[in-house]
């Protein structure tokens, strides 16, 4: 089954780490996705850039309006992916507790299933 990990992260919650922890944080996560590489886990992934730079798509009666940023107004931004192909949703959510932002106040990890992937959504 596919399963996104959506790795949410927070600018004020990540700038309060040492560099030490930072450099751990990465180091850490580097060493899960040679793992899942080596597993066959890892369908793909990757960081994204600062919301900074995102644009939003709209389209309103025909006519796309585009706006800077994130649209939504929060402290936390989705800053990368892994997309995983596991056995079931437990397996996701044993991957997903291993990144390292998951145990850092402030930032998040999310697992959703990837729809249409596998045919079946598990409940």
């Amino acid at each position: 089954m596919k399963y996104m990990i959506l790795i949410y992260q927070n600018p004020v919650a990540w700038e309060a780490l040492g560099d030490d922890e930072r450099r751990r944080v990465m180091d850490d996560a580097g060493a899960i996705v040679n793992e899942l590489v080596a597993s066959g886990e890892l369908v793909g992934g990757e960081g994204l850039a600062h919301p900074t730079t995102a644009r939003t798509v709209r389209v309103r009666d025909g006519v796309p309006a585009i706006t800077d940023g994130p649209f939504l107004e929060a402290k936390e931004h989705l800053g990368g992916f892994y997309l995983i192909d596991c056995e079931d949703k437990e397996r996701a959510i044993e991957l997903a507790a291993r990144i390292p932002d998951a145990a850092i106040e402030g930032l998040g990890v999310e697992v959703r299933q990837v729809m249409f992937a596998d045919g079946v959504l598990e409940a």
